[in-house]
């Protein structure tokens, strides 16, 4: 279907294709783990200022990357069947107004959290905008099969993000839900990747199933998930988190396991995709029971008579 000519656009349509220039669907899942992060990194509340400003930072930032990652990907996303509606590639918005867009939103981001949450957060969330937007988007996507993997700490960042703007410093807990999201990232873009695997041939886009193929792919994304199931006990076994987490952990792995398993000889093509969409739910309700295991049950046990001891 043919853009509609700019005389027929009305100011709320246009301000929805700069709304799905910030993928926004993605940058909720990076701000929700950032939020989680604020709240780990202190015994209750955050402090509503640094957390609700952090916030802001964090999300103006994400939605950068995201608008910078469309207008350097727009030739990519014209030859992709689930990009081809892009604001960029219907023609919507143009080139120009993509990148003062996303220039605005960098500078909004790094103002509010240079002058009014930490110099730390500022430099930690400008140094994942230029990974993901810059480094991934522009070298790592075309260089490698590997592209995910290597560019995936930048997409793991927003807890540690989330951490530094209520503490003011990077704590090894901190870096530890980095690792879980930077572990989680293969298995979970793989198993899109395998499903629109012929997008990413045609538009030469050197992603693992295009590279070495599917069925090596599904061996992949299992042995990923292996060790994500592992890497998810650390924060237990760290003293970050107790039995709660650790139980809810281990039954979201262990269907993830199983989900992994079932995609070496699925039984039909769109079961990647469930897997793609479980992935998802999985992070969520990995970080759901992480914040729940640090803050709400603390808060519910003095009611019950128990006496809670901090872990670690």
């Amino acid at each position: 279907m043919a853009p509609r000519p700019p005389a027929a656009r009305t100011p709320d349509s246009v301000l929805r294709q700069y709304w799905t220039l910030t993928k926004p669907r993605v940058v909720a899942l990076i701000v929700f783990t950032a939020a989680i992060g604020m709240f780990l990194a202190v015994p209750g509340l955050p402090p509503l200022r640094e957390s609700v400003l952090g916030f802001l930072g964090i999300w103006l930032a994400a939605s950068s990357a995201a608008a910078i990652n469309q207008l350097l990907d727009s030739r990519i996303d014209a030859k992709m069947a689930r990009t081809s509606w892009r604001p960029l590639v219907s023609g919507t918005l143009t080139s120009r107004q993509a990148l003062a867009f996303a220039l605005v939103l960098a500078a909004l981001s790094m103002t509010v959290l240079v002058l009014w949450v930490n110099l730390l957060t500022a430099v930690l969330t400008f140094l994942s905008l230029i990974g993901y937007a810059v480094v991934y988007t522009v070298f790592l996507k075309r260089a490698t099969p590997q592209n995910i993997v290597i560019g995936g700490i930048a997409g793991a960042a927003p807890p540690a993000l989330g951490w530094a703007a209520v503490t003011g410093e990077l704590h090894h807990h901190a870096l530890l839900l980095v690792l879980i999201i930077f572990v989680w990232t293969p298995p979970h873009f793989w198993a899109l990747a395998i499903f629109r695997r012929d997008d990413y041939a045609r538009a030469m886009v050197p992603m693992l199933p295009v590279t070495h193929g599917v069925e090596y792919t599904r061996w992949q994304i299992l042995l990923y998930t292996v060790l994500l199931v592992i890497v998810t006990v650390l924060p237990w076994a760290t003293g970050m988190s107790g039995l709660f987490y650790l139980g809810g952990a281990l039954v979201l792995g262990a269907v993830f396991l199983w989900y992994a398993w079932k995609l070496l000889d699925p039984p039909d093509e769109f079961y990647a995709m469930r897997v793609f969409n479980y992935s998802i739910v999985y992070l969520m309700a990995l970080f759901a029971f992480l914040l729940v295991d640090h803050w709400l049950l603390p808060l519910l046990q003095p009611a019950a008579g128990l006496e809670f001891v901090p872990a670690g």
